[in-house]
């Protein structure tokens, strides 16, 4: 009996029951004389002593049939459970309502119900309707900013459409209007693994709280207004490192008595992506950043590293898996905070980012926050006989090589990158918008970034996109956790 892993189904050879001979030298299976109509010679010489038939018996055959059966439906719908409660729900995208309620019973409620010395951060304004890698950067400055002041963040869901609604047709599909935060990020207490930190730390820190939690236990948060604190040289001045404005803002949550703050809903965001995250200002805060539990301890959810325990195998292809591995995901012991011996990671946007690359060539930009360390071989030198939505032939063909690359192009940076790494690159995961390549439940495709964003965290060595939010938060991560600066390549 062999099983087809990529078919999920069992093949079995069919059994085959040869007759034997009784003590006479006659066929068992054979009809007997009497029911051919012919009455046996009953003499001495010729006595036929029936014996016992071993064979399969009717009712036998249909046992055996449905156990065969079973054993081929039964760990298929167990792998793919998640796919079959949805088909049975009118095929709708997944609520996580299992994480949602979760969020709402950490551990530490009831103790921080009773506390007076916790002290709380509500970003009402943060980052919403937009890609996960813009929304994830948002996060992490506000994160930021509430461990830096002593204060416990407050998370809410990752919003695709804040409407209210359930789902949202994105390009003709479904997908959940929002996400609670847990089914992306991970650590015992969302977000940052504290279990990596001090008890001490605990305390100075604060664990993070859900908003639902911060609406319960202040009633009457102080609101800020961002524009209190931030002017317009502070927001467009390019001289003015993200540092200082981040200082400014630990001076004003700092001399804020009220241990509950909010920043106000109607508020840009603190550090705004567009004004501050392309440009080279933003690394300035890079030393708050890069010793702070919000890169440090940054943990993925259990969903992340069950999707990447099922796929393991083609991220680590010695890898070996018995086939109840692949149903319940690799049990293989494993350091999550170690490089994948030889993966080389490829960050390539495809579809509408074609059109944007466009609109990035016209208007000169420059790369994504954390994609322009100085030490970085691979640096991007924005053209300045271009901008404000024109620019030459020649621009826009170096544009587009480095954000659209062609086949060619991608193939030729390959060997380049492979030709130069003192590491022997073995194998490619390509990160993509483009069709899925990888075993998922439900609930895992609506988040699989973050789990090209784990691999990528974890390669040997990565080629990003630079003005890609999602490339310039992984290489975040890998300098937080100290792999060499060259490991970064871009197109």
């Amino acid at each position: 009996m062999t099983l087809d892993p990529e078919a999920g189904l069992f093949h079995s050879a069919m059994l085959r029951h040869r007759s034997k001979p009784d003590l006479c030298g006659n066929d068992q299976d054979a009809p007997h004389d009497a029911q051919r109509g012919v009455l046996p010679s009953m003499t001495r010489t010729s006595l036929s002593i029936p014996m016992p038939s071993y064979g399969l018996t009717k009712r036998g055959t249909r046992f055996l049939l449905l156990a065969i059966i079973l054993c081929s439906v039964l760990p298929a719908t167990f792998y793919y459970r998640e796919a079959v409660r949805t088909y049975f729900s009118d095929h709708l995208p997944p609520l996580y309502e299992d994480y949602r309620e979760r969020e709402q019973k950490l551990g530490h409620y009831k103790d921080y119900e009773t506390r007076k010395d916790v002290k709380y951060l509500w970003s009402a304004n943060h980052a919403h309707s937009s890609g996960w890698g813009n929304v994830m950067q948002d996060y992490v400055m506000n994160a930021l900013l509430a461990h830096s002041s002593g204060r416990s963040f407050v998370f809410d869901d990752y919003i695709w459409n804040p409407d209210g609604s359930l789902f949202t047709d994105y390009n003709g599909h479904l997908i959940p209007s929002r996400i609670p935060l847990t089914a992306l990020l991970g650590g015992k207490y969302n977000m940052i693994n504290f279990r990596a930190c001090t008890p001490l730390t605990w305390t100075v820190l604060g664990v993070h709280v859900s908003k639902t939690f911060f609406n319960k236990v202040c009633p009457n948060p102080t609101i800020v207004r961002v524009s209190e604190v931030n002017d317009d040289r502070m927001r467009f001045d390019e001289s003015v490192p993200s540092s200082y404005v981040f200082e400014k803002w630990l001076e004003k949550l700092n001399s804020i008595e009220n241990p509950c703050v909010e920043i106000d809903q109607k508020s840009q965001p603190i550090l705004n992506t567009g004004e501050i995250f392309g440009h080279e200002r933003m690394l300035s805060i890079w030393k708050y950043l890069k010793d702070s539990p919000v890169s440090t301890h940054w943990d993925w959810s259990p969903l992340i590293h069950d999707a990447y325990r099922r796929n393991r195998h083609i991220f680590v292809p010695n890898a070996v898996s018995t086939f109840f591995q692949m149903l319940v995901g690799s049990t293989i012991p494993e350091n999550y905070t170690n490089p994948i011996p030889g993966l080389l990671a490829l960050h390539v946007r495809r579809g509408d980012f074609e059109n944007h690359c466009v609109h990035l060539g016209k208007w000169s930009s420059n790369w994504n926050a954390f994609n322009m360390f100085p030490e970085f071989s691979d640096k991007f030198e924005r053209p300045t006989d271009g901008g404000w939505g024109e620019t030459s032939e020649k621009n826009m063909q170096m544009y587009m090589q480095r954000c659209f690359p062609t086949i060619d192009q991608i193939v030729e940076k390959v060997m380049q990158v492979r030709a130069e790494s003192e590491k022997p690159l073995t194998h490619i995961y390509i990160m993509t918008n483009g069709a899925p390549r990888s075993q998922r439940h439900v609930e895992q495709k609506f988040v699989v970034q973050s789990l090209d964003m784990l691999v990528a965290q974890r390669a040997e060595v990565l080629i990003g996109n630079g003005w890609s939010s999602l490339t310039s938060n992984v290489v975040m991560l890998r300098m937080a956790h100290g792999l060499l600066p060259d490991s970064n390549r871009f197109w």
